[in-house]
Parts: C-alpha cells; sequence; structure tokens
C-alpha cells in the first residue's frame, strides 16, 4: 500500500505543480498578452517544429546507440532496435510518473535481452552521470553567457550588491561546508543514502572511463547534447520576433527549458513558462509563452507517438527475430 501511495503521490504532485503554473501563468498575462500568445503558436511556421522533432529522434537513437558501450563492456551485445524501444518506452513512461523510465526501460530490456537488471541500472546510472556532467557544464556557460545582463540587473535600481548579501552567501556557503563535514559520518538512514547516491555517481564516472569504447561513448554524449540544442535553436526560425534573440539567449532558454522538465510531468505548465521568463528579458514575454507551448506539444508529442510505436512494436520484433 506504501509503494502505491508513494506511486500516485509522483505522478500527483508533479501534475499539480504544472497545473497550478499554467494557471499562474495566464493569471499574470493580461487578455492582450494571451491573444498574442495563441497567434504566435498559430503564426509559427511548422516545418521547423517538424525539424526539431526529427532532431529529437536522431538525438534519442543516438542514446540508443550509446547504451550498447557500458553493456558491451558487461559482456552483453543487445540490438540496436531493442535499445531504443526501450529508451523510448522509458520517455514515454517519465511523462506519466517522473523518473520511473530508467526503471521500466532497464525491466524491458531485461526480458527481451536476457540480461541482469540490476547490471542494467548500473549502466544507466553511467550514462546519467555523463548527462548530469553537461547539464551542468551548460548551466555554466549559459551563466558565462548571460554574465553582462546578470551584472547590468544586479547593478540596477530593483537589485543592487551589498555587504549583507554577500554576508550571507558567504556564511551559507560556510554552514554547508560544515554541515557537510558533521554528516559526513553520521549513521542516518537518510545520510546513508545520500551516500549510497554518491557512491553510485562515482561508481558510474568511474564506469565510462574504464570500459573499452570509452571515447565512442563520450562522442555520442556530446553529440546528444549537441542534437538537444539544435532541435530547440532551429524552432527560433518559426517566428520573425524569435530571430532578434541573440545565441546566449536561445542557448539560456534551452537550459532553462531542460531544468523545469524535473519540475513536472515531461515539463508541462512549468517549460513554455520558464521559456517565457527568459524570452522577458527580450520584451517577448507573450510570444515566448506561446512558442514554449508549440515546442513542448512538438516534443511530447513526438515522445508519445514514438513512445507508443515502441510499446506496441517490441514483441512484434522479437518475435519474428527469435
Amino acid at each position: 500500500m506504501k509503494k502505491i501511495i508513494l506511486a500516485i503521490l509522483k505522478t500527483v504532485i508533479p501534475l499539480g505543480l504544472g497545473i497550478f503554473l499554467i494557471w499562474l501563468a495566464y493569471n499574470k498575462l493580461t487578455p492582450e498578452q494571451i491573444e498574442r500568445a495563441q497567434a504566435a503558436i498559430y503564426e509559427m511556421k511548422y516545418f521547423y517544429l517538424g525539424l526539431s522533432v526529427l532532431l529529437g529522434i536522431l538525438s534519442h537513437a543516438s542514446r540508443a546507440w550509446r547504451w550498447k558501450y557500458p553493456l558491451e563492456a558487461l559482456g552483453y551485445t543487445p540490438r540496436f532496435w531493442n535499445s531504443f524501444f526501450t529508451v523510448m518506452i522509458g520517455y514515454f513512461a517519465n511523462l506519466g510518473i517522473p523518473r520511473s523510465g530508467e526503471v521500466l526501460r532497464c525491466g524491458v530490456m531485461a526480458k527481451y535481452e536476457n540480461m541482469s537488471f540490476n547490471k542494467l541500472v548500473g549502466t544507466v546510472i553511467a550514462e546519467r552521470v555523463a548527462d548530469f556532467i553537461l547539464l551542468i557544464a551548460s548551466i555554466c556557460l549559459a551563466l558565462f553567457l548571460q554574465s553582462d545582463l546578470i551584472l547590468d540587473t544586479l547593478a540596477s535600481g530593483k537589485e543592487k550588491f551589498t555587504v549583507t548579501k554577500i554576508i550571507i552567501a558567504l556564511g551559507g556557503l560556510v554552514l554547508m561546508v560544515i554541515g557537510f563535514l558533521i554528516f559526513r559520518k553520521s549513521k542516518n538512514v537518510f545520510v546513508q543514502k545520500v551516500k549510497g547516491f554518491v557512491d553510485g555517481i562515482l561508481e558510474g564516472v568511474k564506469t565510462i572511463f574504464t570500459m573499452e569504447k570509452k571515447w565512442a561513448f563520450i562522442g555520442h554524449t556530446f553529440f546528444i547534447w549537441i542534437m538537444y540544442f539544435m532541435m530547440f535553436q532551429v524552432t527560433f526560425y518559426a517566428l520573425p520576433e524569435l530571430m532578434t534573440v541573440p545565441f546566449s539567449g536561445i542557448f539560456t532558454a534551452f537550459v532553462v527549458g531542460g531544468l523545469t522538465i524535473a519540475l513536472t510531468n515531461g515539463g508541462i505548465g512549468a517549460y513554455p513558462l520558464g521559456i517565457s521568463v527568459v524570452l522577458a528579458l527580450y520584451g517577448l514575454e507573450d510570444v515566448g509563452y506561446g512558442f514554449g507551448w508549440a515546442v513542448w506539444v512538438a516534443q511530447s508529442g513526438m515522445i508519445i507517438v514514438v513512445g507508443l510505436i515502441s510499446f506496441l512494436v517490441i514483441p512484434v520484433y522479437n518475435r519474428f527475430r527469435s
């Protein structure tokens, strides 16, 4: 019963947050802004959304191929299509229950390729570690690209650096270090789980650099993230207004949009709002909101369609190959 309740909460809470963010956005925007956001959706050149979808599928195919390398290091030789189908099934599951896709992906792969479920989970951890490293690098790059805008904002009358704020920030950092040192040797159950999570990450990093085809794995990781950015960047050609947004703004919107996906079910509600917040810096808040919804619907629709097809095709594919 406890597991059922937790599963329900994992679905309901993010979905509820997404619905709340949709309500919040519509109450914040004026009727004129809402009308402009809706018009932006209708005025978009859908060719670029289609191109974005194709680039997205290419990134998922690369992810499926990348998965082969840590599996080969364990002595497995999975078929590409099983890897691709399970990756897409995992993405589809994440739209319903956030972060459930990795478990389902490993379970389906274990069934059709006769592999150890626990070992599969270990390879997924290695993948997530690689993606996490590039995510952090992307955040740092976005902050660097927007450093002038951030400093201008901090220097404006709305927000100023003060000695008090600097002291608070340094004090918080000191407290974090002290807290880490205190809990480092703690036997608390929660602390032990955190340690286990960190150990898993370190083990994942070790796996990446010890596998035979590590450079191919790293190359695919960069390719996946380049495709992620390109499938977002090409959509800016869909509206004339968006052509004025500089590379720094596009990249920042890309990073913010990626972060919002973890907040709700596939980013519902959060993704369009995050994009509009970034584009508001360039006077495109209302257009950005409509644009964010269009991009989200296109990518989520692709995951739903390809995920459902994968779910239906994978048993047929494995029946014929056996």
